[in-house]
Order: C-alpha cells, then structure tokens, then sequence
C-alpha cells in the first residue's frame, strides 16, 4: 500500500533562539515520536541546513533554497504541507497538495507598526489563509485575531496549544550544581529582546526590595537593552540587573530553576512558551494582562494590571515579596502547567493530518 508523504516546513529554524525555532524542533520530534504505522504516512523535513539532521538519519529532508520564493517546488508525490509560519513565502506549487496552516500570532497589528506594512503583512496572511485547506491557532486568543481581522471562507479553526520544551525527565538528568545566581535572589525573563516584550517595565519591580533581575534571550532591536538599562540607572538598581544575550538549554533551565519568580510581561504574544517551562518546574509567574497571557497562565499565574511606572514601584515595594513568599503552590503550578505537551500537540496534529488526507 502507498503512505502518504507529509512535509513539514521547518525553514523558520534557520534563526535559531527564536520561538519558531523551538515550535519547529520540539512539534517535529514528538510527530516522529507519536507517528506510528497506522497513520500510512512519511514525515518529511523541509529545512535550510539539511546536513544538521536535527531530525535524525532516517527521516526524508527537502532542502529550502531562496528560489523557492519564486520558483517553488513542485513536490511530485507529496500529499500535504504543514506550514508552520503564517507569513511564509513557501507555499507548494502543485495546487493539488493540501496545506495545513499553524498560525502563531497577529503581532505585526500590535507592535506600532506603520498602516502600510500592517497591510502588507494582513495581505500576506490573508492569501496564505486562502489557500489553505485546514487553519490551526496556538490559543484562543489568536483564533479570536484571525476571526476579527481575516476572512476564513468558511473555514474551521482549530485551537492546538504548543507544549513546554522543559524535557519531563529534565530534573532528573541535570547536575547538580551551586545556583545560577549564587545566593542571591532574583527574578528571571526570557525572549527576544526587544520592546514588545516589555522587559523594560520589570526594573521597577526591583525598587524597594534586594531582588535581582536576568533577562535572557537575543537582542533584536538596536538600542533597547541600552534602555532597560538607562531606565535601572535613574532607578538606582543597575548593578542588580544583568543583560545576558542568548544562553544555552542547559542555562535557561538552571535560571528557570533557580529564580524565585519569574517574570513574562509581553504585550503581543500568541502563545508565551517561557512561561509554560517555567509553570513545568512549579515556578510563580507574573504576568502582563495582555493578549494571550491570562489563557496561557490561567488561575496559578499572577498579573500586573498596569504598566505605569508609579503602579509597578508599588508593586515591587508591596506585592512582590508577597508573592514569592507566599503559600507554595508548587503541585498546583505543575499541574495546570502539564495540560501543554509536545505530545498531546503532535496526536491532535496527526489527526488533522488523517482527516485532510481522507
């Protein structure tokens, strides 16, 4: 009997310390994990770098080339595209392939963008949405998006949330070692740096307490790490405050162990996967109120409701301690935190891929 042969676009991972990087490794894996021969389908990998393998030796890889933008292929014997980025300029030729599309977020309406290049982007969306044949959302909150602002013709969305890249057995197989901050107690964040994250509002927190503050992740936007810290300047809290540029798997989770809370205060988010690794672990997260945040952290997360300098210098002087010392909820926090899995994600996919395939 014939299988079906699946791709899955992987070419956003040729930036690596960005969240697609991630959704692209971590989905990938747990397809292969969870694939099974009852489906009667091949997974294949479009990827940039295909001699990495990162897929392993026995999977199929599809090399991308830039020429696809205009010259696409045409994948002769391919049955589906899984596209993973919703403004991809890599879309098959043979009109015949169906296309499922995940999309991530509705960022570029969010982050001050000119009207011009919001309409470019909404117009690109718009015709990767056309054509389509079955559109997934990563919350709720982008489903909503995509019903506001786009056209679906009709077309179902399907909400499947990302999982935590915190591997289960991570505790376990880390060495221990002294704290990565070593006695000293601090707050920690990750992401791309730059100001839609809102990193900048989180040195207030550090006004009226002894906490520290590690922000992690690839700076992106020229001069914004350069105004965190101006802004910690005329706080007074420079030297509690530590920039640290892009850091392993093995860093990250030994800050995400080690922090006495941590902090996501992102104003344009489809997702937030930091703040489900940091739940996976037991840890307090305190959030901003927007966008898909309140879905994602739910009951166990807490929330600053403002991000008025004056509201967060009272916050860090009268809340947060309270916060970080109050009841452990730490069973609680890791149980609402493992509704997010890889594998629970990879299952609903290989059913969608099943049912296009039918």
């Amino acid at each position: 009997m014939d299988r079906f042969k699946v791709i899955f676009d992987a070419e956003r991972m040729k930036y690596p310390h960005t969240g697609l990087y991630h959704f692209c490794k971590q989905l990938g894996m747990a397809l292969l994990k969870n694939n099974s021969f009852e489906h009667n389908m091949d997974l294949q990998f479009y990827l940039s770098d295909v001699t990495s393998k990162i897929f392993g030796d026995h999977v199929h890889y599809i090399q991308q080339k830039s020429i696809h933008k205009f010259l696409r292929p045409s994948l002769r014997n391919n049955e589906l595209w899984h596209s993973t980025y919703q403004l991809s300029s890599y879309f098959p030729r043979n009109s015949n392939i169906k296309i499922l599309a995940t999309i991530h977020d509705l960022n570029f309406l969010k982050e001050g963008k000119s009207i011009e290049k919001e309409r470019k982007y909404l117009k690109k969306l718009q015709d990767n949405l056309d054509r389509a044949d079955s559109v997934v959302a990563i919350s709720n909150y982008v489903k909503q998006d995509l019903l506001n602002y786009c056209n679906l013709n009709g077309k179902e969305i399907q909400v499947i949330y990302n999982g935590s890249n915190l591997a289960p057995n991570f505790h376990s197989n880390m060495e221990v070692e002294g704290s990565a901050n070593g006695d000293k107690p601090f707050i920690f964040t990750i992401g791309t740096v730059n100001s839609k994250k809102n990193f900048h509002t989180l040195p207030y927190l550090l006004v009226g307490n002894n906490l520290e503050l590690i922000i992690s992740g690839i700076i992106n936007q020229d001069g914004y790490d350069k105004y965190i810290m101006e802004i910690a300047s005329k706080l007074g809290v420079t030297e509690r405050i530590r920039i640290t540029g892009p850091i392993s798997e093995h860093e990250k989770y030994s800050y995400l162990r080690d922090c006495v809370i941590f902090a996501f205060p992102s104003i344009a988010e489809g997702f937030g996967l930091p703040v489900i690794e940091a739940m996976s672990l037991g840890k307090k997260v305190l959030l901003s109120t927007y966008t898909c945040l309140p879905e994602i952290g739910g009951p166990e997360a807490f929330f600053l409701e403002s991000t008025n300098p004056d509201y967060l210098i009272e916050f860090g002087k009268l809340n947060l301690m309270e916060i970080i010392n109050g009841e452990d909820r730490t069973a609680e926090i890791k149980s609402w935190a493992s509704q997010f899995s890889w594998d629970k994600a990879a299952r609903e996919y290989w059913t969608l891929y099943k049912e296009l395939l039918k």
